[in-house]
């Protein structure tokens, strides 16, 4: 899957929100003229208290930039509806050239208040802050991390723990299998062997980790219906059973209407 999907600035100034499906950390556009940022232009910083903090937690703070079709942006909204963070975090969908220019516009005026001339590509998803009007972050999995910390996903609330500390571990090798074997993009021997070994994994455990749904749920279900049509889980039993059974779940099915 590709870290983000970019939009050309050309597009953006121009009202245009084409989106392309580049390689993680691929550039659609020039750099920025004044202090570019690391890696793709990729911006990390964090909702959060402590070292890892910088973004004060805080109920609608914070607006989510999502683009339609994107595996990643697909990821973050069935996360929103899993922590039950739709009330209190706007999320925008940027759709093709000429469908939303002021979405568009918007995101523009954040990554250029975030970098003083900046000229580079907009990338979406984009996690940003609405008190200051500054992108936070255009990381997929530190915006996934990071709504875990907004004010409501506490434990002891009844929602899920998608992200427990003693499963971060795997929870991060499970996404580097999944982008390295389940992609439309990877071969078919690698695809089918993964594929295998997960529906294996399904016969002792109800969800991709184990007994409890968490990230790696998320991760895993995108990745399967990204693949194409339901045929091509028509070997694996028990991969067909589980994408119905969390497609069932309203968070999975309202992200896909939504997304």
């Amino acid at each position: 899957m590709p870290e983000t999907v970019s939009l050309s600035p050309t597009a953006a100034t121009s009202h245009h929100c084409a989106s392309t499906s580049p390689a993680a950390g691929a550039l659609v556009a020039a750099a920025p003229r004044g202090a570019a940022p690391s890696r793709g232009h990729r911006i990390r910083s964090r909702i959060g208290v402590g070292p890892a903090g910088g973004f004060y937690p805080a109920p609608h703070r914070y607006q989510l930039y999502l683009s339609e079709g994107c595996p990643r942006s697909l990821r973050i909204s069935i996360t929103l509806g899993l922590l039950g963070l739709r009330d209190s975090v706007t999320s925008t969908l940027l759709t093709g050239p000429s469908g939303t220019p002021d979405a568009c516009a918007a995101l523009r005026a954040a990554y250029e208040a975030t970098w003083h001339h900046y000229d580079g590509p907009l990338t979406a998803p984009a996690l940003c802050d609405r008190w200051s009007g500054r992108v936070v972050s255009n990381h997929t999995p530190d915006i996934l991390r990071d709504l875990g910390e907004l004010p409501g996903c506490r434990d002891g609330n009844g929602l899920p723990r998608l992200h427990p500390p003693s499963l971060a571990a795997d929870i991060d090798t499970f996404r580097v299998f999944l982008d390295r074997n389940l992609t439309p993009a990877a071969g078919s021997t690698a695809r089918s062997a993964a594929l295998d070994s997960l529906d294996r994994q399904l016969a002792s455990n109800q969800h991709a980790l184990g007994d409890e749904l968490t990230a790696a749920d998320v991760d895993l279900w995108v990745a399967l219906t990204s693949l194409g049509t339901e045929d091509v889980l028509s070997p694996y039993g028990r991969l067909r059973d589980y994408v119905r059974r969390l497609g069932a779940r309203p968070a999975f099915h309202e992200a896909v209407r939504r997304v």
